[in-house]
């Protein structure tokens, strides 16, 4: 059976260093952090007090009151980036085939704001007053859900659920849809609204977050010596994912092509990743074949890169178990370091700035990096971007529970 080639036609994010692609990839590219002071709750007593936050976000200028008021703020962030990245691929759902045209957006928590609030209803005014939208403004799958009736997609809708692997999952699974002629047109990615009181709190009893209190703006530092833990975010990153036949049919720009998806489970712990860095590696690999290439046609790597002390150390491992030789010509850097660790978001964010690297042919910079690490001995951009020749990239997100997910990309070619 011949498979669809699939490209992407446009992109939409809400994240801590902007709002639109334009914002978002200017701050990326200087190096800039969206790091500051949690303000969206006191968190006096908590011993993590700094988050990237998204900032200036109105989600009233995508949706009326009334649909906003019954939307937890992860569904807010997904619809409001998927409208964006409708807008930017200039698909017009009159003309298409809304049967077609599918979702597959998820959340790695997902409505945790309004399991907060409404439990506190429980608790203080008895069970006869809790919301009933409760329970739809909760659940993980509304983000998809939410932006099919939005939209009016009513092809293929579904949501994957798997911790800080969720984006690249949704995105890859889309791209399999897509592939196997099931829907001419996906919006994929991810959304999440985690800094609240109860996750700081279970986040950093679990020692996973950053502590650097007094200097958030460097406090995300992937693959540099003095890493002490990860930095919460929040957002959303949609692409617009279709055919190649369907794109060129009705005159799309074409920003880039997804060739290849890799999927696999450490089988190791619940949430350490595995030392021998195997799981990523075979994820890596599984990309590069199914896109048909070798190791040595990559030329990137938008890495997981969460700047917590195991991560980078076996996702090092990992890249060179996958690449040998190669891995020290690749370049590589973690957008981690500018917008936080978003979660179920992150690999839909990531997906778009490795759209734009190809693009662009500019790799975003690994910032805070100051004092190197023995055990991560490869090149990973620090600190400033830098122009090359990247024709061919591969994100990688990988999750609690062991879930490893790649995503190849590269830059659109006529066969």
């Amino acid at each position: 059976m011949k498979k669809n080639r699939v490209v992407i036609t446009g992109f939409g994010l809400i994240t801590p260093i902007g709002n639109d692609v334009d914002t978002f990839w200017s701050n990326l590219v200087a190096g800039k952090s969206g790091v500051g002071p949690i303000t969206q709750f006191d968190a006096s007593d908590y011993p993590v007090r700094i988050a990237a936050e998204v900032k200036d976000f109105d989600p009233t200028k995508y949706l009326s009151r009334r649909e906003a008021r019954r939307m937890d703020r992860f569904t807010q962030f997904a619809v409001s980036a998927a409208k964006l990245a409708v807008e930017h691929a200039k698909l017009d759902m009159g003309k298409v085939d809304a049967e077609r045209v599918g979702v597959y957006i998820g959340s790695g928590i997902g409505g945790l704001s309004t399991l907060e609030a409404q439990h506190k209803v429980l608790l203080q005014r008895g069970p006869r007053r809790v919301s009933p939208f409760f329970i739809p403004m909760m659940i993980a799958n509304m983000a998809s859900g939410q932006v099919s009736i939005h939209i009016g997609a009513k092809g293929p809708n579904s949501s994957s659920i798997t911790a800080c692997a969720t984006g690249t999952h949704s995105i890859g699974d889309a791209f399999r849809i897509l592939q196997y002629g099931d829907a001419d047109v996906m919006l994929a990615g991810g959304a999440e609204a985690t800094i609240l009181p109860l996750a700081f709190a279970g986040f950093s009893t679990m020692g996973a977050l950053s502590n650097r209190n007094e200097e958030p703006e460097k406090a995300s530092r992937p693959f540099d010596r003095d890493r002490d833990g990860f930095v919460m975010g929040e957002g959303a990153g949609v692409l617009v994912l279709e055919t190649l036949d369907h794109a060129l049919q009705r005159g799309a720009t074409i920003y880039g092509e997804i060739a290849g998806y890799g999927m696999t489970a450490d089988a190791h712990h619940l949430t350490s990743p595995d030392p021998t860095g195997m799981g990523p590696a075979r994820s890596m690999i599984n990309a590069i074949r199914d896109a048909g290439l070798e190791p040595t046609d990559i030329d990137y790597i938008n890495a997981h890169g969460t700047s917590t002390p195991l991560n980078e150390k076996y996702e090092t491992i990992a890249i060179k178990r996958a690449f040998g030789d190669h891995a020290y010509q690749l370049a590589i850097s973690s957008n981690k370091s500018m917008i936080g660790h978003l979660l179920g978001a992150a690999g839909g964010v990531e997906a778009i700035a490795t759209v734009l690297t190809l693009k662009n042919q500019i790799i975003p910079p690994t910032i805070n990096y100051e004092n190197p690490d023995p055990d991560c001995d490869l090149d990973y951009v620090p600190n400033e971007a830098r122009q090359a020749r990247v024709r061919t990239a591969i994100s990688n997100s990988l999750g609690f529970g062991g879930h490893n997910a790649t995503i190849l990309l590269r830059a659109y070619e006529e066969v």
